[in-house]
């Protein structure tokens, strides 16, 4: 089965340029050509027409959390909820991600493996979603960012993260966690804002723990990533030979080096940080604090890790506070406003660059011959209006169409 779709603007993502009344070959699940307008016959085609519509690749969110639904207390769920709670919310999240536009996501971190099974779901037609990268549960120490600060009488899996203190428990928790089907090792590398009791800028791993446990994962040729604000933190990930810095709020410039000379990526997550700030009167007073103090030089960061050529991919941390799924598209605008990204530069970042990282450009990221179908439409185009991402209109995702409106 042929499919022919008519796009008034085109986004490739193989640069940065748009393509005028181009047509799109697509049979089965894999696009076969692009083509102006009318070189290629619409014989034996099903033709959709897309020629009022500004067209790219499937969008690809790099971090966020399918399990936790972006409500206040949201996190409170680890102590109160059923893993089957947590399956039914992450295929509700996971639908109005692909509803978004979001063709593949990778998340980082969910409770007891329910983003394993989901990816397997999905991938098993069972239900609808987005493609799937997953981390399973994450990697954290004693008192950081994956810790509970429960009553220390209350056992059991309180928290997403396995507690993994020394170098043994680095190695025997990574490759636990590879066991039950995680794409990658999430490293918890210093604390964080929605955390209670730690500090943003604090290192939680030494550098001789998150070698350990990425060497686990390289030694099974798999991805690794740090939630990390602090410098130190950083610096001992980048150094350990993390694929991508999550957040980064709180960098120096060494770390901006380091991570262009080592070909680091960094996710920089905007909208987390920013929307726990607007809507501080109904959150925890402490990770609002954090937040502010987070969000505070983060633009003028993000503009000296451009300059100085740091890979920078989208993601938005969907599913923390006040950042629902289905709505995270606004990180294109903030990318704007904070790091002065132009258009082309944030669409690269959620589709090229974002599948580079995650080692899927020979299958998903540009529409050109070979690739798959993964296809997203806007009724405008974003380089006269950027908030246009956040109204998604068409959605294809590995041929088959989810959305047209």
């Amino acid at each position: 089965m042929k499919t022919l779709i008519k796009c008034g603007k085109l986004f490739t993502a193989k640069d940065g340029s748009v393509l005028e009344n181009a047509a799109i070959l697509i049979e089965g699940n894999t696009i076969t050509g692009v083509f102006q307008a009318g070189e290629v016959s619409e014989d034996g085609c099903e033709v959709i027409d897309l020629s009022g519509r500004f067209v790219m690749p499937g969008l690809i969110d790099t971090h966020l959390h399918t399990a936790y639904d972006g409500k206040p207390g949201c996190m409170d769920s680890q102590i109160n909820a059923l893993a089957g709670d947590f399956a039914f919310m992450s295929m509700v999240n996971a639908k109005k991600d692909l509803l978004a536009g979001f063709t593949t996501v990778r998340d980082e971190g969910s409770y007891g493996f329910v983003d394993v099974s989901l990816r397997n779901a999905i991938n098993a037609g069972i239900v609808e979603g987005p493609r799937m990268v997953v981390s399973g549960r994450p990697l954290g120490t004693t008192g950081g960012h994956s810790d509970s600060h429960l009553n220390p009488d209350i056992y059991g899996a309180t928290t997403m993260g396995l507690i993994s203190d020394g170098v043994d428990g680095a190695i025997r928790n990574a490759r636990y966690t590879l066991k039950y089907g995680a794409d990658q090792i999430k490293l918890m590398a210093t604390g964080g804002v929605m955390s209670i009791g730690d500090e943003p800028g604090a290192p939680d791993f030494t550098y001789e723990e998150m070698k350990a446990a990425i060497d686990v994962a390289n030694s099974r040729g798999k991805l690794s990533s740090a939630h990390a604000h602090g410098a130190v933190g950083i610096k001992n990930a980048v150094r350990a030979g993390i694929t991508s810095i999550e957040h980064g709020m709180l960098m120096d410039e060494e770390c901006m080096d380091m991570m262009a000379e080592h070909g680091t990526y960094l996710v920089p997550t905007i909208v987390a940080a920013y929307n726990i700030v607007k809507n501080g009167d109904s959150l925890p007073k402490e990770a609002v604090e954090k937040a502010k103090l987070c969000l505070e030089n983060h633009g003028r960061n993000l503009e000296l890790c451009r300059k100085k050529g740091v890979k920078i991919a989208f993601g938005t941390d969907a599913g923390t506070y006040f950042n629902f799924h289905g709505l995270q598209a606004c990180e294109f605008g903030l990318m704007q406003r904070y790091g002065k990204f132009g258009v082309a530069e944030s669409l690269l970042a959620a589709t090229k660059t974002a599948s580079e990282m995650l080692r899927m450009d020979g299958r998903v990221g540009t529409i050109e011959a070979g690739k798959l179908a993964d296809i997203t439409a806007f009724c405008e185009s974003p380089f006269d209006d950027i908030s246009t991402m956040e109204r998604c209109v068409f959605v294809m995702k590995d041929g088959v169409v989810y959305k047209n409106q």
